[in-house]
């Protein structure tokens, strides 16, 4: 069965419709995965990484002894996928796991050697890809970008919630 015409008056007049070249969640989340695919060509081609599993890197280089709940927190990412991302670093020797000191039942996650490495020969690569992806704004557009966002991440969520 074929879904409804939309297109077809009766379903207009009664049923709200949403443009997804308009939404602005929809244009932002296809903005984000062309520029994370880009991105992931970086690290794919090279290390067979995938996106969870770079954002995992990256969090334990700034963030070293991180839980997993740490890092799903700080990347929005699904705990699940964080999960999997974990244990196929861990099965490479990318990252270690270890018990927290004071909780016996805690883990906390770090880089390894390898996990460094990856991580220094990427990173700059990131940043330079990042700075060509920029550079269409001008100084100004950049301030105004980063300004919107923060705000957009604080207020704009808070007032979602309400």
């Amino acid at each position: 069965m074929s879904p409804p015409d939309p297109s077809s008056h009766s379903i207009r007049a009664s049923h709200a419709l949403l443009d997804l070249e308009q939404f602005l969640p929809y244009r932002l989340s296809v903005l984000s995965n062309r520029v994370s695919g880009n991105i992931a060509k970086l690290y794919g081609d090279r290390y067979g990484l995938a996106i969870p599993e770079w954002r995992v890197i990256t969090v334990l280089a700034l963030y070293p002894g991180s839980s997993a709940s740490e890092v799903s927190d700080r990347t929005a990412m699904d705990k699940v996928a964080v999960s999997r991302a974990v244990a196929r670093l861990l099965e490479r020797g990318f990252i270690k796991r270890e018990t927290h000191g004071d909780d016996r039942r805690r883990s906390v996650l770090a880089l390894s050697a390898a996990g460094f490495e990856v991580y220094e020969t990427i990173a700059p690569l990131v940043i330079d890809i990042t700075r060509k992806l920029m550079s269409v704004l001008s100084e100004e557009e950049e301030q105004l970008l980063e300004t919107l966002i923060l705000r957009l991440a604080g207020e704009g969520l808070q007032r979602m919630d309400e």
